[in-house]
């Protein structure tokens, strides 16, 4: 399949289908819509991660640091009541289990990617501050991405303070970990970049991306979604090609049909991932 035949098919979808494709480093190779704005889903809570060692680094705040698990939060709307988080809907007991006592920023930021917990989300997000995670996608070179409010944070949202993500943000994004891990970047040191990297592989959800490459492919991934919303983002690292970073952001009516929808939004991406898999040589 060509990038025309892939364009080709993409078009079909009701809704909005961007992505990213390229070598880490390097112009990209395929692009669709990439500055298009998506809702940011949990794939925001990788300028987190970022935000949060940068402030280890700047000493600022101490990973390993035992920290009270709460759930209350300051509104990002000035002047709105504190808001809280629904276990419903986190995906991860882990941290709720903690609720009423202490755990590590280190071990929150894990649980806030590998499981995607919106209350480590908002936990870490309250002892990094909103700033720290805005100069995160500056300095990855984001144009378009926003974090404007924690999860959940309905009075926000109410007033327009929202999170949005492109394409071609997250592809910076992740493409400047990635990159940080083996030389001086912008984010963070190399062993700072190198340990976020390691979060990002140890992901858990692997239904969109990963679900597409062949079994034991390592990639570092976050996604996100919300109803109507299904974004992948990470970095492959094929044992036989350089690696490369995959973005795919889709904003569709597309529902989660199940074993044998062929275009659910996971099944969307997944194909996306497999026909960029098949490509990695020519990329």
């Amino acid at each position: 399949m060509t990038w025309d035949d892939l364009d080709a098919h993409l078009d079909t979808v009701p809704g909005t289908v961007s992505a990213y494709v390229g070598r880490l480093g390097a112009p990209p190779t395929w692009t669709r819509h990439a500055r298009a704005g998506h809702y940011a889903a949990s794939t925001m809570k990788v300028a987190v991660l970022a935000a949060l060692h940068r402030a280890a680094e700047a000493g600022t705040l101490d990973l390993d640091a035992d920290v009270p698990v709460v759930n209350e939060f300051d509104s990002a709307q000035p002047g709105a009541p504190r808001f809280s988080c629904a276990p419903h809907y986190d995906n991860d007991d882990a941290v709720w289990d903690r609720l009423g006592g202490t755990a590590s920023l280190r071990w929150l930021a894990e649980r806030m990617i590998v499981r995607s917990s919106n209350l480590a989300t908002n936990l870490v997000i309250g002892h990094v501050g909103l700033p720290v995670v805005a100069a995160v996608w500056a300095l990855a070179g984001a144009h378009d991405s926003v974090t404007g409010r924690g999860i959940e944070d309905f009075a926000a949202r109410d007033a327009g303070i929202t999170n949005t993500v492109t394409a071609a943000d997250l592809a910076a994004l992740l493409g400047a970990l990635a990159s940080g891990a083996t030389t001086p970047g912008r984010l963070a040191s190399p062993a700072g970049c190198a340990a976020m990297l390691d979060v990002l592989l140890a992901q858990e959800h692997r239904e969109d991306l990963a679900a597409g490459l062949p079994e034991g492919t390592r990639i570092a991934l976050k996604n996100g979604w919300v109803r109507g919303v299904r974004h992948g983002a990470g970095v492959v690292l094929p044992d036989d090609a350089p690696p490369y970073v995959i973005a795919v952001c889709t904003t569709t009516d597309l529902d989660d049909g199940g074993e044998g929808a062929e275009d659910d939004p996971c099944r969307l991406i997944a194909r996306v991932s497999a026909e960029v898999w098949a490509a990695r040589h020519r990329l």
